[in-house]
């Protein structure tokens, strides 16, 4: 008699069963951050220029990240990221040695961002450190557009958003930079250099924003704008604004009524 055994084929159905790839879990939603979330946020990256020597971009520099003194100012930033551990075991000894390439690679900006965020008490969640810019962005992007009434970084692009203080100013460094936040898309995921800054101020006719590994310090970057606040283009060669990330810590509900736009989509 030629066929399976009885139970046979229930039992390899079973199996197939167990192979099969699990559902995928739910995505948990973003928290919503009190205002001091954000006010400490400001106050870090406020604090950490003023270390620095208070160094704006329009004027020549008065420090550098190969300065000795500067050594646990890095080493702090790069400590709140995963990927860490390489750089700062690098220049542990760099700096042992009296050597002057303290810091020198890999970049730190990305680094900075992420230490300010930490220090402010907002969760890997809603910002997932990280030693590249474009890897943080790409969460914040997918909160945005999943969670649109919910997340705490909102992209838009430069020519319809003013920048306010708190907001992060994105620019990207390739030799083909994306012109807006929806491209990055289309990298796949992939390492994309770029640079970010915190706005901590707003006046007519520029915006003001600290970032790290500018000039190789924390540096404030002036930035001109339009007549409407929005940033203005760059100059041939210089990183290409491509997005400006609403920063809404301290303005969702519970702690203010109505999310912005109605938690309409990013723009």
């Amino acid at each position: 008699m030629s066929g399976a055994r009885p139970g046979a084929a229930a039992l390899a159905f079973a199996l197939l069963q167990g192979c099969a790839a699990p559902a995928p879990a739910a995505v948990e939603p973003p928290l919503s951050y009190p205002p001091s979330a954000r006010e400490r946020m400001l106050r870090i990256a406020t604090a950490e220029w003023e270390e620095w020597g208070r160094q704006s971009s329009d004027a020549p520099p008065l420090t550098r990240e190969s300065d000795a003194a500067n050594f646990p100012r890095v080493m702090a930033y790069w400590r709140a990221v995963p990927e860490g551990e390489a750089p700062i075991a690098r220049n542990r000894a760099r700096y042992r040695w009296g050597s002057a390439d303290l810091w020198r690679e890999p970049a730190w900006s990305a680094a900075f961002i992420s230490f300010v965020l930490r220090g402010a008490g907002v969760d890997g969640r809603e910002f997932p450190p990280s030693a590249a810019h474009a890897f943080y962005l790409d969460a914040l992007i997918l909160d945005a557009q999943r969670f649109p009434a919910l997340a705490p970084f909102v992209p838009h692009d430069v020519a319809s958003r003013a920048p306010e203080v708190g907001d992060l100013v994105c620019a990207d460094r390739s030799s083909r930079p994306l012109a807006t936040w929806r491209e990055r898309a289309g990298d796949g995921g992939r390492f994309r250099p770029m640079h970010c800054d915190i706005v901590v101020r707003v006046a007519p006719g520029v915006v003001e924003a600290v970032g790290g590994n500018l000039r190789d310090a924390v540096t404030l970057a002036v930035m001109p704008t339009d007549g409407a606040g929005r940033l203005l283009p760059r100059g041939r060669g210089e990183p290409r604004f491509f997005a400006v990330f609403e920063n809404r810590l301290g303005r969702l509900p519970p702690w203010s009524a109505s999310p912005p736009a109605n938690g309409a989509p990013p723009s």
